[in-house]
């Protein structure tokens, strides 16, 4: 038999009668969600359908069960203004094709609700609100994409309280989610696994319809889960302020009187750097320069260069004060100082961080320099002493003065300039040869520095020890409580030809993936 095809339901305005087989069934829905059913002995040549006549004969038996699914989806492309249909043609002997539907009829037209269509073999989904993509982004619980660590992140808030909750789409698998839930002070997470016929569970003893229902059934009852849901968690969104001048986004001067300095963070052979306000509202850090230190044109250097790097993951720039010394740099605020000082501080009360915590800091920072490399820019003094803290353990690349725009590969320092041997690349150390990939052996330091909480690279070695011991092949071991896997990235990073190191993109999928593989984090609903 002739497959049925859109043409022949949107023919020339004139077409011979046509006797439709009972194995053929063709559902036409215009824009009055009007229904034509092409039966045998009911003629509709084209499918304008203004006022159509229903032709109602007694129904078919239905056909025999198969597997073949919907083989025809066509959007009718050609029709009149006054009338859009969607033409789908069901395969013969498919069980599935005759969807339900609930049909009310008048005088001139028959309106249905088409409920259910099957889109592959021996499976259906609903076209309803808990359709992947529907309309879940109007729920407060619902965090899409975010992967299991930010989830963790966002429930360990303090303005999340225990029992607050999140469902995220599933990392590992395409059609689940993942419902991550508060316990105190960790985050338990479950997979919420779809039925074919449409529908959720967690455990199989109990299903739900929708995303709704199971979130309102475990918030009355937590059947097995750690605890009952209560409130989503809170959703915070930090905008990306992009200055404080209230004239152009080109002029970043503001007023050095609308500054209040709060406290003093840190201080340097060139200045110092404070915590403030502006206009007694916006908490800000305050970079000072000494005067006489250096030449203040060098200083504006790194604000010059901030100007033009905007990312989430490295610190931004708020505005200036250069009309009169001393000289300021504002930018956004991280309370807790630099990440060595904040390691060394969690050391010092012996304390930890979980190694799932530290690898998440190392793929933020992967992100922030993979950033940098996408605009051939390179930052030449990576260091945790350089990264800073925020609250929920955010962290951010800051301290640009080093950094250059590279037209080449490479970037060849000007004779006499300094840098810190033990987080410098050796093609960079030996021959002032400095590139990205310089950058990527010096991420490789600053994980042993995450890992050590903060201890000095290459312990009981001298610089001029180290330059030569590099050079001949040497390599820290591995540290103590360090994965093997976080290692190899190591070694990656430390590859001798910085052309066979990873680039920070690479770097970044494989920290933010490195705990994906491993499914022991998802619990199971208890038995009861």
């Amino acid at each position: 038999m002739k497959k049925h095809s859109l043409d022949n339901c949107l023919a020339a305005p004139k077409q011979p009668q046509r006797r439709w087989s009972n194995q053929t069934l063709l559902k036409c829905t215009c824009h009055m969600l009007d229904e034509l059913s092409h039966r045998p002995g009911h003629s509709h040549s084209h499918c304008t359908c203004p006022t159509p006549t229903i032709v109602s004969p007694p129904p078919p038996p239905p056909p025999p069960p198969s597997s073949h699914g919907l083989s025809v989806i066509e959007k009718c492309r050609s029709l009149p203004a006054a009338c859009s249909h969607t033409c789908i043609n069901l395969s013969s002997g498919c069980a599935d094709a005759a969807a339900k539907s609930n049909t009310k009829t008048t005088t001139t037209t028959t309106t249905t609700q088409l409920t259910t269509l099957t889109v592959k073999k021996g499976k259906s989904r609903r076209l309803s609100e808990f359709t992947r993509g529907e309309f879940l982004n109007e729920k407060s619980w619902y965090f899409r994409k975010i992967k299991r660590i930010e989830a963790e992140k966002k429930l360990l808030l303090p303005e999340n309280e225990h029992g607050a909750f999140l469902i995220r789409d599933s990392e590992s698998r395409h059609n689940d989610y993942s419902l991550s839930v508060r316990d105190g002070d960790t985050v338990k997470h479950y997979r919420i696994r779809q039925l074919d016929e449409g529908g959720f569970f967690i455990a199989r003893r109990t299903t739900f319809r929708t995303l709704q229902e199971l979130v309102e059934h475990y918030s009355k009852d937590s059947d097995g889960l750690c605890v009952n849901l209560c409130k989503p968690c809170v959703q915070i969104e930090k905008p990306v302020t992009e200055g404080l001048s209230h004239r152009t986004r080109d002029q970043w001067e503001i007023d050095r009187t609308s500054l209040k300095f709060v406290r003093k963070l840190g201080s340097g052979q060139f200045g110092d750097v404070w915590e403030g306000l502006w206009n007694n509202t916006t908490p800000v850090a305050i970079k000072t320069l000494k005067s006489g230190t250096m030449d203040p044109k060098d200083f504006l250097a790194e604000a010059q260069i901030m100007k033009k790097l905007r990312h989430t993951k490295l610190i931004q720039l708020y505005a200036v004060c250069t009309v009169e010394e001393p000289i300021y740099i504002i930018t956004e605020l991280m309370k807790h100082g630099s990440l060595l000082e904040y390691l060394q501080a969690i050391a010092g009360k012996c304390r930890s961080i979980k190694m799932q915590t530290l690898i998440d800091m190392a793929a933020q920072i992967a992100a922030g320099m993979a950033y940098l490399e996408s605009q051939n820019y390179i930052h030449r003094d990576l260091a945790a002493r350089n990264v800073l803290v925020g609250d929920g353990n955010i962290v951010k690349i800051a301290d640009f003065g080093l950094a250059r725009l590279i037209k080449e590969d490479e970037y060849e320092a000007r004779v006499g300039a300094r840098f810190p041997i033990k987080w410098t690349a050796p093609e960079a150390a030996n021959y002032s040869k400095f590139s990205i990939k310089s950058d990527v052996w010096s991420f490789g330091i600053l994980l042993t520095e995450l890992v050590t909480y903060g201890r000095i690279p290459y312990p009981g070695m001298t610089n001029a020890e180290v330059l030569t011991q590099v050079e001949h092949g040497y390599r820290m071991p591995m540290p103590p409580n360090c994965e093997q896997r976080l290692y190899e990235i190591m070694l990656e990073c430390w590859h001798k030809d910085p052309m066979r190191r990873p680039t920070f993109e690479t770097l970044q999928w494989k920290l933010e993936d490195f705990y994906t593989s491993d499914q022991s984090d998802y619990k199971e609903a208890q038995a009861y």
